[in-house]
């Protein structure tokens, strides 16, 4: 640290909002932009095939450079690469609501998704080193996932009013004040930390190997339903994808100073927790993109109406995340990790009941409000297993590795759903047969998130969770 005087409890909780407030804009930008899409593309001129690359763009870079961003981080200083990933999202977001071309649009998504990469791993490993592990971490990991399980709600809200009342431009130009007020206050309420060593030597190979392999995988991941699964452009790209991760573990095995020491996954709580959070994202983050598409193109909502209609699910996600970072300083982050996932399982079995005659009260509210408290009790419990135990100068990586979990996970989950409800549905002009291929697809998602019910009790270390019981802020050990 660059000033070894402890924080003071004021200034942990003006760091904690700053941060928590950046996380809420990196997660809320991936879903804001969902509802406008239908004005872009007009406005545009985008064609259909296209037009899903101003989604796949933010998430192809975002998920390829997040393990990168996370070494970044921890190598030349979390502030450092917090600064730098504020301006890199910030002029994205300026260039986004600027662009007049199809071209433009999609180079600014890409660009914000490589700005999120670097500022999503430093703002986490920053939360992590200023809270010490135990109930002070818990309970401001549980404002972290509070905002960011309510991002995506919040985004779909709020991309339907700007489009509405401001124009699509908005969308993105909402980024740029809120960017440039935090790129304010970050040296003013943020301490610079890096790892300590006298050597900055950095694993080019190990680089370049990790992010080329991670964007070739998402790339196959998002694109597979257009190109096809047995595609050779899909087939093709998954074994680039594996190679070049396997060439990556063997430069690292063999490297001096690796981009990601290996030594990190000899905990089984870290290593448990990632493959949970993939399959937490893999389940979840393709829920909110089916419920969206059947309440507007099965029930007829309005893009506004959509938006309001996940207000409960918000406000529940906030709620019960506060729970649960209570919950695990009394019983371990394992068995509320547990519960979450089967809160979530329930919520989507409910969800694939859904008619073509729904009716939001009695067919999805209350899916909502469970998949909302299952949400909150996963999401809080799984990124302190991840974070837990790990030593301040891999906070940056551990941070990363968390990120393309769920990441990763996402775009695994959507892409299998997608094809598995296109798979049932053979007129996507019949409400019935549409609705028939939504509740394949979160039949499968419920699938989903029982293997992650599984891989929390079967991965996860019970010990290491209950390590956490009743911890004492003042006593407990700091990173």
């Amino acid at each position: 640290m660059t000033d070894d005087a402890p924080l003071t409890q004021r200034q942990k909780l003006f760091a904690l909002a700053l941060l928590a407030t950046t996380q809420f804009v990196i997660v809320l930008d991936a879903a804001i932009v969902n509802v406008a899409l239908p004005t872009v593309g007009r406005e545009l001129g985008f064609s259909q095939d296209n037009l899903a690359w101003v989604i796949n763009a933010y998430v192809l870079t975002f998920g390829g450079f997040l393990l990168l961003g996370g070494r970044l981080a921890d190598l030349l200083g979390r502030r450092r690469l917090f600064m730098a990933g504020l301006f890199v999202f910030s002029v994205a977001s300026l260039l986004g609501g600027l662009a007049t071309s199809e071209g433009q649009l999609i180079a600014a998504r890409a660009l914000q998704g490589f700005g999120g990469a670097l500022l999503a791993p430093a703002a986490l490993s920053m939360v992590t080193n200023m809270f010490a592990e135990g109930a002070e971490r818990n309970k401001a990991l549980g404002v972290w996932g509070a905002v960011s399980g309510s991002g995506g709600a919040a985004g779909v809200l709020l991309g339907g009013v700007l489009t509405e009342y401001a124009g699509w431009e908005w969308v993105f130009w909402v980024n740029v004040p809120i960017g440039v007020a935090a790129a304010f206050f970050a040296p003013r309420l943020l301490r610079e930390s890096r790892k300590d060593s006298r050597t900055r030597t950095f694993d080019v190979a190990g680089a370049v190997t990790v992010t080329a392999g991670l964007a070739m995988l998402v790339f196959a991941l998002v694109d597979a339903n257009r190109a096809g699964w047995d595609s050779t452009q899909t087939i093709g790209l998954l074994i680039a994808s594996f190679a070049l991760i396997g060439a990556f573990v063997f430069i690292e095995v063999r490297s001096a100073a690796p981009l990601v020491p290996f030594r990190i996954f000899r905990s089984r709580t870290l290593s448990g927790s990632n493959i949970t959070a993939l399959l937490v994202g893999a389940a979840l983050f393709s829920m909110f993109y089916f419920i969206s598409l059947y309440m507007q193109q099965v029930l007829g909502y309005s893009a506004i109406k959509a938006g309001l209609s996940y207000l409960p699910l918000a406000i529940f996600i906030i709620v019960s995340a506060g729970v649960a970072s209570q919950l695990v300083t009394k019983v371990g982050f394992k068995p509320i990790l547990v519960m979450g996932m089967v809160l979530i399982a329930v919520a989507l079995v409910w969800f694939a009941q859904v008619p073509v005659d729904g009716d939001y009260v009695k067919n999805l509210l209350g899916p909502m409000i469970i998949s909302a408290i299952g949400l909150g009790f996963a999401f809080v419990p799984v990124t302190i297993g991840a974070v837990s135990g790990v030593s301040q100068h891999d906070s940056g990586l551990a941070s990363g590795l968390i990120n393309t979990a769920q990441q990763v996970g996402g775009a695994l989950g959507l892409s299998v759903l997608v094809a598995v409800a296109s798979g049932v549905t053979t007129n996507d002009r019949d409400l019935a047969d549409l609705t028939d291929g939504f509740q394949a697809a979160f039949l499968t998602g419920a699938g989903i998130a029982v293997l992650g019910v599984l891989a929390a009790v079967f991965l996860i270390s019970s010990s290491e969770s209950r390590a956490l019981v009743g911890a004492d802020p003042a006593a407990a050990p700091v990173a």
